[in-house]
C-alpha cells in the first residue's frame, strides 16, 4: 500500500515527540524512555492497538514488582537482569503478552541505574508507561480508509471472474483452447492482496461486523478454486454437444451479472431446471460421448457450488458499504436448493 510505510512512520514519529515533550514538561525522570515506549506501542491496527497497549501496561507493573523483589533480594548485578528475563519472559508467554517483553526492560533498566527502589520513582515509572503507551494508542485511534481500494480491487476481481467464465463459455462452444489463462494468475495475486488489506481494515473495525470486506473476498476465493476444479473438467470436453452449448450460454448469463449485490437465487433455479431437462436427454451413443457429458455433468454440480457460495454470503447479511451490504430477504423457492441430486 502507498500511504502504509510513510503512514505509519509519521505516526511513530509524532507520538515519540509528542511524548517526550510531555514527560519532560513533567519533569520526569529518564522522560526520553516515554518516546521509546510510544516507539515502540505504534502499531498498525486498531485492534493491535489496543491489545499491544493493554500487554505493555500488564507485564510493566508485573515487571515492576519481580524487578524490586529481585534486585532488593538478591542486589543490582548484572545477573540479576538475566535472572529477570529467566522469569519474565516465560511469564509473558503463558500470558500472552510477549510484546510487553521489551518495555518492561526499559523500565526496570532505570532502577537498575539508580540502584535504589522508592514510592516515587515507582510513580515515575508508571507516569513514562501511560505516556508512552497511551499517546501511540491516541495516534493509533486514527487509520487511513482503505475502502476506495477495496472496492477497486473487488472491481477488477470480478472483471477476472467475468472474463474466465466468458472463456469457459468460449471454449464450450468453439473447443478453442488458445486463452493463455492470464486472468487466472492475476485475480490469485489480486485476491491474496485484497484478503490482506481486507483483514487489516477489519481489525481496524473491531465492533463492526458488517464492515466485512474478508468475507467478500474470501467467499470469491473459495469460488476461484471452484473455477480451477472447473477448468480441469473443462479440458475434458474435445467434442461438441448441445449440453455444452446450454452450459455456455448459462456462464454467459452468469459472467454478465457478475458483481457484489446481485442474487444467486435466479441462477440456481435455472440450473436446477437445467439439470432436470439433461436427465430427460437420450442416452449417450458411445463411449465417447457418456464420458463427456459425464464432464458436462460434473461441470454442472461446480456451477451449483460456485453459487451456493454466493448465496451463503448473501444469507449472513455481511458486507459493507454502496451496495455491498445484503440483507437475507425469505426466499420463496429456498426449499428447492435441498432436492438437488439426490
Amino acid at each position: 500500500m502507498k500511504f502504509g510505510f510513510g503512514y505509519r512512520t509519521m505516526k511513530t514519529a509524532i507520538a515519540t515527540g509528542i511524548a517526550i515533550a510531555i514527560a519532560q514538561g513533567l519533569d520526569l525522570q529518564f522522560y526520553t524512555s516515554a518516546g521509546i515506549l510510544a516507539m515502540l506501542s505504534i502499531q498498525s491496527t486498531k485492534k493491535r492497538s489496543y491489545i499491544s497497549a493493554w500487554q505493555r501496561i500488564l507485564i510493566c507493573v508485573l515487571a515492576l514488582v519481580l524487578s524490586v523483589a529481585l534486585f532488593e533480594t538478591i542486589g543490582y548485578h548484572p545477573w540479576s537482569v538475566s535472572l529477570f528475563l529467566f522469569f519474565m519472559i516465560p511469564l509473558a508467554v503463558w500470558l500472552q503478552a510477549i510484546e510487553g517483553v521489551v518495555t518492561s526492560l526499559v523500565i526496570i533498566l532505570h532502577l537498575y541505574i539508580l540502584e535504589e527502589v522508592s514510592w516515587g520513582l515507582i510513580v515515575n515509572e508508571m507516569a513514562l508507561i501511560i505516556i508512552g503507551v497511551g499517546i501511540a494508542l491516541l495516534l493509533n485511534l486514527y487509520m487511513p480508509n482503505v475502502e476506495s481500494i477495496l472496492k477497486e480491487y473487488r472491481r477488477k476481481i470480478e472483471q477476472d471472474f467475468s472474463a474466465i467464465l466468458f472463456h469457459f463459455a468460449h471454449y464450450l462452444k468453439t473447443n478453442d483452447a488458445s486463452w493463455d489463462g492470464k486472468e487466472l494468475i492475476s485475480v490469485s495475486k489480486r485476491l491474496t492482496k485484497a484478503k490482506a488489506l481486507a483483514l487489516k481494515d477489519l481489525e481496524n473495525h473491531p465492533y463492526n461486523e458488517e464492515y466485512n470486506y474478508y468475507r467478500y473476498f474470501e467467499m470469491r476465493e473459495k469460488q476461484f478454486e471452484v473455477l480451477e476444479r472447473m477448468m480441469t473438467s473443462l479440458s475434458s470436453v474435445d467434442a461438441f454437444y448441445p449440453q455444452a452449448l446450454q452450459i455456455a450460454h448459462f456462464l454467459e448469463k452468469v459472467a454478465d451479472a457478475l458483481g457484489p449485490y446481485n442474487t444467486a437465487t435466479q441462477f440456481l433455479e435455472e440450473l436446477e431446471e437445467m439439470r432436470l431437462e439433461f436427465k430427460e436427454s437420450p442416452l449417450p451413443r458411445d463411449r465417447e460421448e457418456f464420458e463427456t457429458r459425464a464432464e458436462l455433468h460434473h461441470i454442472v454440480k461446480e456451477l451449483k457450488t460456485y453459487l451456493l457460495i454466493k448465496q451463503e454470503l448473501k444469507r449472513k447479511g455481511t458486507l459493507g458499504h454502496e451496495g455491498v451490504l445484503w440483507e437475507w430477504k425469505d426466499v420463496k423457492k429456498k426449499s428447492l436448493v435441498g432436492r438437488w441430486w439426490k
